[in-house]
């Protein structure tokens, strides 16, 4: 799992509109909140796409983008984004590279089976490609409000 002051693992995903993009790409000149989410159009995970896109010009004014990351691919990624009028950037990591780079692809137990899944998790990374924020199996209502409150202080 990663810890504040390690490097960002870099990556390039597809977005929803099948455009790559590149962790470097934002090096040196935003923030980027980087939230891994289950699965796409599910209610916690609708929730917190809905409250980062509600906040989307509030992120931006920080120098911030928000990435959101899930294994579903780029098509259901356009479908939750057009039916939810999502502005935050979703990516595919379809393979699970990516989820396993940052620690989000972990064990979990519901109802009493065991199964690998993404856990709700957030990354906070400075300009410098530095994470400054960890946080894992976080909760979906109010998650974007805090994360804010923590960018505002990255300056």
């Amino acid at each position: 799992m990663l810890q504040a002051g390690q490097t960002a693992p870099g990556f390039t995903l597809p977005d929803a509109d099948m455009e790559p993009v590149k962790l470097s790409d934002f090096k040196g000149k935003k923030h980027v909140v980087l939230y891994f989410y289950p699965k796409d159009d599910t209610p916690g995970c609708t929730i917190e796409a809905t409250d980062f896109s509600d906040r989307d010009s509030d992120f931006a004014r920080y120098d911030t983008v928000v990435l959101g990351v899930s294994k579903d691919d780029c098509i259901s990624h356009g479908a939750f984004r057009d039916k939810h009028g999502l502005s935050v950037r979703l990516l595919a990591d379809t393979e699970g590279e990516v989820c396993g780079k940052y620690g989000v692809w972990q064990e979990k137990e519901k109802e009493g089976v065991k199964r690998m899944g993404i856990v709700r998790s957030t990354f906070i990374i400075d300009k410098q490609g530095v994470v400054q924020h960890a946080f894992y199996g976080v909760n979906a209502k109010g998650h974007a409000a805090e994360m804010l409150k923590l960018v505002k202080v990255l300056g």
